[in-house]
């Protein structure tokens, strides 16, 4: 039987561990040769001797199960770096037919108590991580479907958060890249569509090293799969990456414990006319006050309703 994502190669960024981890061997599982990025270097184990990090040993892993991998220890923030990540996928496999961006760092503070260099680094390595791979996979598609004349294959799964959606108070930074992330996402897949590329952004809840202290307050259950382990986000990233979802397009899903999502986009909730050529204090007053009057107090743009969402006994 040939597996869905047979004879296509992917890129998968912070997947040393946690998420990126289990999407790496989600989409090995499904037939695709993996690049597997995550930024740092070998280290030592207890007794003195050089192990492999985190990135060779995942790419190890697939080795070991018949898979086809190489690990890549570059930093996705750095432009020059992000470029020599696209590069070793089509040197190495001969192509690149995904890409999923799931690096990322949390520096989480409230915004009155946050410093320019919390700020600064999530915003780097999130949005600039992002948009660095995406940028070098694109331009490559870019080049392949105009030498052909036909539209090429090509996949990005990125990653945004609930934090975006919802408005995590305590995570400024975080939340801001995240929706960056969602506007990047919608923005490339206009761009690359008529090149056969499609882009769409998952919102994740998982237990990992990066969200320890988020669930710190969720224990894991007993018996069978933790509702938090990476495991339910990786099978959404594998048919997201395969031919099969070929029509969904610049979309935004919410995956976690056995559960997707569709977030639907933005719509206007009201609308008001001028009744001169243009508005005055006075009647953006006589408008919009009363308007949100009857408004519920405390209610934002923000969606928090979606950090209630959970998977239904028995499911649909």
């Amino acid at each position: 039987m040939t597996l869905p994502l047979e004879g296509l190669a992917a890129i998968v960024t912070g997947a040393g561990r946690g998420l990126g981890r289990a999407e790496a061997l989600e989409l090995a599982r499904l037939g695709a040769a993996v690049v597997v990025n995550d930024y740092g270097q070998p280290g030592r184990d207890g007794s003195g001797e050089a192990s492999a990090g985190p990135a060779e040993q995942v790419a190890a892993d697939i080795r070991e199960a018949g898979g086809r991998a190489i690990a890549h220890t570059g930093d996705v923030a750095d432009f020059q770096q992000a470029g020599e990540l696209v590069d070793l996928a089509i040197d190495h496999f001969g192509r690149l037919d995904i890409l999923v961006n799931n690096a990322g760092i949390l520096r989480d503070r409230m915004v009155f108590s946050m410093t320019e260099g919390e700020w600064d680094a999530v915003i780097r390595v999130h949005l600039k991580g992002h948009f660095n791979t995406t940028h070098f996979a694109a331009r490559h598609w870019r080049e392949r479907s105009k030498e052909t004349g036909a539209p090429v294959y090509g996949r990005i799964v990125n990653t945004s958060s609930e934090a975006y959606l919802a408005g995590s108070a305590g995570q400024p930074n975080y939340a801001a890249a995240k929706g960056g992330i969602v506007g990047l996402t919608t923005s490339t897949a206009l761009a690359l569509a008529k090149y056969g590329v499609t882009a769409n952004a998952i919102c994740p809840r998982a237990r990992t090293r990066m969200t320890e202290d988020v669930f710190a307050g969720f224990e894991e259950p007993d018996d069978g799969l933790d509702p938090l382990a990476p495991e339910h986000v990786a099978p959404l990233v594998g048919y997201l990456a395969s031919p099969a979802a070929e029509r969904i397009n610049g979309q935004l899903l919410v995956v976690h414990g056995g559960m997707v999502a569709i977030v639907e986009r933005p719509h206007v909730q009201a609308k008001f006319d001028s009744k001169q050529d243009t508005f005055s204090y006075d009647e953006l007053d006589a408008v919009l006050t009363p308007h949100y009057a009857r408004r519920p107090g405390g209610e934002t743009f923000a969606a928090a309703e979606v950090l209630g969402l959970k998977r239904e006994s028995g499911g649909e």
